[in-house]
């Protein structure tokens, strides 16, 4: 099963020490893997109004559906938290 989700005001970096803390390992080429899920992310800057502009890392996340119904909210609760 794959779903992919977008956080803005969040980096790449901080993205995957979150997944590290989540009990995942960062590979060479950015992927963050655990024993029963993993996640590749990618980044780009989005404007949100004429002046600002933002952060977008969107995640794929990769695992069962029993996996992912728990990786992926612990996940996103970190990364709302991450704009302070």
């Amino acid at each position: 099963m794959r779903r992919e989700k977008s956080f803005r005001g969040i980096s790449e970096r901080l993205a995957r020490k979150y997944l590290e803390n989540l009990g995942g390992e960062v590979r060479d080429d950015g992927t963050v893997v655990a024993e029963e899920w993993e996640a590749s992310l990618s980044s780009e800057t989005v404007s949100i109004g004429p002046t600002v502009e933002l952060t977008e890392v969107t995640i794929a996340f990769e695992g069962d559906e029993e996996s992912l119904n728990s990786v992926v909210p612990k996940f996103s609760q970190k990364a709302m938290r991450a704009g302070g």
